[in-house]
């Protein structure tokens, strides 16, 4: 089975950029959805960026949309997420997901849709 891990995160300041890694440990990825989750203190895991397994198509909530891009490499079994003009309330930890089951390329937005999750990665910004 297919193990995600991610890393990339760290603690930067307001306007600063970060990019997170997700990695299959060499395992391919070539026909799942994935996306980015993130968890902030208190609060429920919502979707952050969803990419279909072709690549072609991209989602992202509206309050990262023009800072974040998602990614994808599948020949290296990674995805990315590039933050920029990070903010504090982006603060959380990010979570890879991979879903393993869908045949059609798409984004989804839902949590249950994902049957594989890495473990997270926490991102700080101070302001």
């Amino acid at each position: 089975q297919v193990q995600l891990v991610e890393s990339g995160g760290g603690s930067v300041q307001t306007g600063d950029s970060l990019t997170l890694s997700c990695s299959a440990g060499g395992r391919s990825i070539s026909g799942y959805n994935m996306a980015w989750f993130r968890q902030a203190p208190e609060k429920e895991r919502e979707f952050v960026a969803g990419i279909s397994w072709t690549g072609d198509t991209v989602n992202y909530i509206d309050s990262v949309k023009g800072r974040f891009t998602i990614s994808r490499d599948n020949p290296k079994s990674m995805m990315y997420l590039q933050m920029t003009s990070l903010r504090p309330e982006d603060t959380a930890v990010y979570y890879c997901a991979a879903d393993a089951t869908t045949v059609v390329p798409k984004v989804t937005r839902a949590a249950a849709a994902y049957d594989l999750w890495g473990q997270g990665t926490q991102v700080a910004i101070s302001s």
